[in-house]
C-alpha cells in the first residue's frame, strides 16, 4: 500500500480568534455522527494523529468542556463558541477537526454515518483513526 500525500489545509473559528493547520490527504473520510453534542453542533469528524495538528493562533482564546466521562475535551471558541476541533473520547491520543472549519476543504470528501447514539456500540470503529 503506498503512502498518501499529506496537503496543509488551514482552517479556524468563525471570528479566528482560533486558528489552526492541519495535513491531511485530499481525499479523507469524515463520520456524521448523530450523539446528543455533535447534532446540535454539526460537527463533521476528521479523526488525525496529534502530530499532523498544529494550533497556530488562540490558546487563551480556548475553553474547553466535557461531560459525561469526561474523556473527550470539547473545545471552542470563547469569542464566538465555534467548536473547530476537539479531543475525541474514541482517540484521546489524537485530534478530531470539524471539517466544516477548514478554509479550503480536500477536494473529496466521503461522509460516512456513524451512530453516536449507540456510542459503545460503535465506537471501536474509530479506534485506529489517530495512528500514522
Amino acid at each position: 500500500m503506498s503512502e498518501q500525500k499529506l496537503n496543509t489545509f488551514k482552517g479556524s473559528c468563525h471570528c479566528g480568534a482560533v486558528q489552526f493547520e492541519i495535513r491531511a490527504p485530499d481525499e479523507i473520510e469524515v463520520e456524521d455522527c448523530n450523539c446528543s453534542i455533535c447534532s446540535k453542533a454539526g460537527f463533521l469528524h476528521l479523526i488525525l494523529p496529534l502530530s499532523r495538528f498544529q494550533l497556530l493562533k488562540g490558546k487563551d482564546n480556548i475553553q474547553t468542556y466535557t461531560f459525561n466521562s469526561g474523556i473527550a475535551k470539547h473545545t471552542f471558541c470563547k469569542t464566538c463558541g465555534v467548536k473547530p476541533f476537539y479531543t475525541p473520547r474514541s482517540n484521546p491520543d489524537g485530534i478530531d477537526i470539524n471539517v466544516r472549519c477548514l478554509d479550503i476543504k480536500p477536494s473529496t470528501i466521503n461522509i460516512v454515518k456513524f451512530d453516536g447514539q449507540n456510542w459503545e456500540d460503535n465506537a471501536d470503529g474509530l479506534a485506529d483513526k489517530s495512528k500514522d
